[in-house]
């Protein structure tokens, strides 16, 4: 878990609750440190709070057990050892087992589009014509006390189907549309604290609490449609080994049997993200088979942690980040491989990310934009996967053709494309090295992008558009990772800058010029008035520590904590 313990639980006394006056009513051993909000209170109930701490009390143990394992992986590989496929675990990726049956609600997922769980952002993906609307409470969202709570408020009044917002500045009002997107909620991964919830005295774990608060508000919805295969839905991130699934199945259990809904009921997808957890698909979903819904291709993330599994190997040294793409053998390695494992379960294996964005005031750069998209699905497609993600409702009309083009009135591939040749790759094929060029300029669009990202973050918006891209926490840590990794080992870099190694120097220089181009890029205005400088000053020190830290967001999370930002809007 991350350093919590140098957050200051002693700033302005409203963010503390001490049961002293007006406050939120918790049970014993529950302190909420965020401000006082009756509607917020509606949320913060304490049932809903005891719910929660019954699952932080239960799981606590475990998780840090996980967090443990995590670490010693980590020594190992910083050692020299790989990742690769348990022998101990051989008997279940040989084995004929089967997860249950998909719910007939969600057998067609072929475009879905995903989002911070913003009001507005909401109404609009769920009415946006994709299949499935992730609301994200992790990398598209920074987890101010505003953009948690409210995003809970505004997830409750969406399964009530009673979500409105009134733009006050267009006075017009958005509703829902008689047909929705179905509603999938991805909480945070294990390693996330809380620091607003504080149970016997220490940080709640960030996923129980977005999960914990969003399900006991909600179930009496999903009971009422017991049986009926409508849920609830979630993704899971982050996840590096099977024995986290099987916390993730116990939680989900523990929550049916307060609910008192059939077992099965919470289905989740998990996102293949973390390069230890390819080699633990199969047992991934053996963990999770009473509540799979199938694996997705989180590919940026995944990039990220390639970098991050072999931060100690100088050998590994990545290309630029726009060179590591499907087309690199580890990546399409990876892919074909997860489609194999969830077609053989009998589950979904859904493709990555279309992170382009529609270029409104350039034709044809926009066109240009959306045949990238379009090769891209096609790819994916033709692969076998059984549906995609978008990042704007824009892209989703492209993604649904190519996918409707090539599957027609099939709601998935799942029978139709078993990809047994997938059977044959080996740890070899999922760990070669990525091919490409290093250039200055990758070194200085890392840097742009890294800066950007991070002072958007710190001021509340998890997502953010940059350079016609919709960049999140994922994209930002290859920008970090990269950069660090480079200075690391003294990338030579190729091109323009031929002959050059990247050291402390050339990244200083690199960092003072970015940072006047981003001054340039956003105005003088914007610039005095935003956390650029405090973005630099943390991403700087973490592309220059000598230990990689390993998330970009930890670092700058006791920032969060002391300011209640606007959350982010990008629909």
């Amino acid at each position: 878990m991350m350093g919590i313990g140098t957050y200051n639980h002693h700033t302005a006394p409203e963010a503390r609750n001490t049961n002293m006056g007006v406050g939120y009513d918790v049970p014993e051993g529950v302190d909420i440190r965020g401000r006082y909000d009756q509607e917020y209170a509606k949320i913060l109930t304490k049932d809903a709070l005891q719910f929660v701490a019954d699952l932080q009390r239960e799981f606590r143990n475990l998780i840090k057990y996980a967090m443990e394992c995590r670490r010693e992986a980590k020594r190992r590989y910083n050692q020299g050892g790989l990742p690769g496929f348990d022998p101990a675990t051989r008997y279940i990726r040989e084995g004929e087992w089967t997860c249950a049956p998909v719910p007939p609600a969600v057998a067609d997922r072929r475009v879905e589009i995903t989002g911070p769980v913003e009001r507005k952002m909401i109404i609009n993906a769920l009415n946006s014509g994709a299949k499935v609307f992730m609301a994200d409470f992790e990398d598209a969202l920074s987890p101010s006390w505003e953009n948690l709570i409210r995003g809970q408020v505004n997830l409750k009044d969406a399964v009530d189907g009673t979500i409105s917002f009134h733009d006050k500045a267009r006075d017009r009002i958005y509703k829902l549309n008689h047909q929705t997107a179905k509603l999938f909620v991805r909480p945070r991964g294990w390693h996330l604290p809380e620091a607003h919830f504080l149970i016997d005295g220490e940080p709640a774990t960030g996923c129980l609490v977005d999960f914990g608060l969003y399900f006991y508000h909600n179930y009496a919805v999903f009971r009422r449609n017991q049986g009926a295969g409508f849920g609830p839905f979630f993704y899971l991130p982050k996840m590096e080994h099977s024995r986290e699934a099987k916390i993730w199945n116990c939680v989900f259990e523990r929550a049916e049997n307060m609910a008192g809904i059939e077992r099965g009921s919470i289905r989740a997808t998990v996102l293949i993200e973390t390069l230890p957890a390819v080699f633990q698909m199969d047992e991934i979903l053996y963990e999770l088979r009473d509540h799979s819904v199938g694996l997705n291709c989180g590919r940026w993330d995944y990039i990220f942690s390639y970098v991050k599994t072999f931060q100690a190997h100088p050998d590994r040294l990545l290309p630029d980040r726009v060179q590591v793409g499907m087309a690199q053998h580890f990546m399409r390695s990876y892919s074909d491989l997860l489609i194999r494992t969830c077609h053989r379960r009998n589950v979904h294996a859904m493709g990555g990310m279309a992170a382009q964005i529609p270029i409104r005031d350039d034709p044809k750069a926009n066109e240009a934009a959306i045949e990238l998209v379009r090769k891209d699905k096609q790819r994916e497609v033709k692969a076998g996967h059984d549906g995609t993600w978008a990042a704007h409702p824009g892209l989703i009309p492209a993604c649904m053709e190519v996918f409707t083009n090539n599957m027609g009135n099939s709601p998935n591939q799942i029978q139709s494309m078993k990809r047994e040749d997938a059977a044959y790759l080996t740890e070899e094929d999922l760990l070669q090295r990525p091919g490409g060029v290093r250039t200055l300029e990758g070194l200085r669009l890392n840097t742009r992008v890294g800066i950007q990202y991070l002072a958007a973050w710190l001021t509340g918006a998890g997502s953010v558009p940059l350079y016609n891209l919709m960049e999140d926490a994922a994209t930002a840590e290859i920008s970090r990772v990269q950069n660090w990794q480079w200075l690391k080992y003294g990338a030579e870099l190729d091109g323009d800058g031929l002959g050059i190694r990247v050291s402390a120097e050339l990244f200083g220089r690199v960092v003072e010029e970015e940072m006047g181009r981003i001054e340039r890029e956003v105005g003088k205005e914007k610039f005095k008035g935003g956390m650029y400088k405090e973005a630099c000053k943390h991403f700087t020190r973490q592309c220059t520590a000598p230990i990689l830290d390993d998330f970009l967001t930890l670092d700058a999370y006791n920032n969060i904590v002391r300011h209640h930002p606007k959350g982010s809007s990008r629909l």
